[in-house]
């Protein structure tokens, strides 16, 4: 009985009706006719309540759905979310779907409302965008079933509390490593720097065809096969890429909802996945007082979850970076030349030079890049053409200053051989990609 009590609610077409028997009773004081009539509103009413109910609660299984989740949820993207609904009734109904979306996203009046058609599947699609990383968990699917009188609605409650971890944006990759198979990252201008010797890796010995470097004939193979034979050679691999990614307070800043943090990680993911692809050595670290999540650069099967795996529940602190600390670290840990992009945010020349010496120590070791942000509040500033107020004025001097002051950053980054990323937030990926591409393109490493 209780149970019974649990499922059925009272829908507002029979509030109305009972609203409108209480106004004939009124009028029933004054005309004593009106008596008869709403006793016989009411008694009928109360027919087509029991009518209603015994329509919707003598089937079992009357209705069959499911919450159909992805595996995990991509960080920053349009993830689908499908339900499936089957109405096993002999009439149509009308219902209300109520998803019990996990409390991050902030849905305080989720309802969709749709007709079933009798003995038919229904599939229903919502999007779902995380902002955060972590675990979003899922509670009950509440279907509220109609019938065609509409007077009293039945629930039905699924899929009771579904977990679904928000891992760095993944959804992109395929995108991504598309792109940068057909160059399209790659900038015009790239200039090819002359290198001593081969840079190439030996693949295999071959017969000499027309058009092969003659310097690179094999003379003891054409020795003993008696014709000509060249080496071939293939590009050489195996570099190590490691991202560094800052978890101190400047990277608690927030655009779009996301912070630099999750920029910079959704970055790492999809260059990791390029990197693995060009059949280079992904890793990653994590630092503010100390290394941290460390993921030692290989290329194997299973990197790029585990990489996903490194950075799934990091979070921001709000300790000032301790450099002194992340040279010593790198010094001990990486003991080979690699590329390491340093994800990080500077926004005065001042806090560069506290930390400059110690990037100069890790460059004259590894190839450096600073990986910083453009601000797109004070970009829009900045670029503003119609200032009418003087605080508006003021507002876009102040802006142009820190602008420069970034300029600045990277004309002294660039004066000790450190290179440098500058990009807004929402192209970062696309920025050390293309960064990444052009260290390839070049042989620099």
């Amino acid at each position: 009985m209780r149970s019974f009590f649990q499922q059925i609610y009272l829908n507002n077409r029979l509030f109305i009706i009972l609203g409108a028997i209480a106004m004939l009773y009124i009028l029933a004081f004054f005309i004593p006719f009106f008596m008869w009539i709403a006793h016989i509103v009411l008694m009928l009413l109360f027919v087509f309540i029991i009518v209603d109910i015994l329509l919707l609660f003598t089937q079992k299984n009357a209705i069959q759905s499911k919450r159909i989740l992805p595996e995990k949820l991509s960080n920053g993207d349009e993830n689908i979310t499908r339900i499936d609904i089957k109405n096993n009734y002999s009439f149509d109904l009308s219902c209300s779907i109520i998803d019990e979306v996990p409390f991050q996203f902030q849905y305080r009046n989720f309802e969709i409302k749709r007709k079933l058609k009798k003995a038919k599947n229904l599939f229903l699609e919502y999007p779902l965008i995380p902002k955060e990383r972590g675990e979003y968990n899922f509670g009950a699917l509440n279907i509220y079933a109609k019938s065609p009188l509409a007077l009293v609605s039945r629930r039905f409650r699924f899929n009771d509390d579904q977990m679904v971890p928000s891992y760095p944006s993944f959804i992109h990759l395929p995108q991504y490593e598309l792109m940068a198979m057909q160059n399209e990252f790659l900038m015009g201008g790239i200039k090819k720097i002359r290198k001593i010797g081969h840079t190439m890796e030996f693949e295999q010995i071959k017969d000499y065809i027309l058009g092969d470097d003659i310097r690179s004939i094999n003379w003891k193979a054409t020795g003993k096969r008696g014709q000509i034979m060249v080496n071939q050679y293939q590009d050489e691999k195996s570099q190590r890429i490691y991202m560094l990614i800052d978890k101190g307070r400047t990277m608690k800043m927030p655009f779009d909802g996301l912070t630099l943090l999750d920029y910079a990680i959704n970055a790492s993911m999809a260059l990791s996945h390029i990197v693995l692809k060009k059949k280079d050595n992904a890793g990653v670290m994590t630092f503010s007082r100390k290394l941290e999540n460390v993921v030692v650069a290989e290329n194997r099967p299973g990197q790029l979850r585990k990489i996903a795996e490194a950075l799934y529940n990091i979070e921001t602190n709000f300790y000032e970076p301790d450099y002194s600390r992340l040279y010593v670290d790198l010094k001990m840990k990486i003991n080979q030349r690699s590329l390491i992009l340093l994800f990080t945010n500077f926004e005065t020349l001042d806090a560069l030079h506290r930390q400059l010496a110690y990037l100069r120590g890790i460059a004259r070791q590894h190839l450096l890049v600073v990986v910083f942000f453009k601000n797109p509040e004070i970009i829009k500033i900045t670029e503003s053409s119609n200032q009418e107020k003087l605080q508006e004025v003021y507002d876009q001097i102040i802006a142009e200053k820190f602008e420069y002051e970034k300029k600045l950053i990277r004309q002294e980054l660039q004066k000790y051989g450190i290179y440098s990323v500058y990009t807004l937030p929402e192209n970062l990926s696309i920025s050390i990609i293309n960064k990444y591409l052009e260290i390839k393109a070049r042989g620099i490493l």
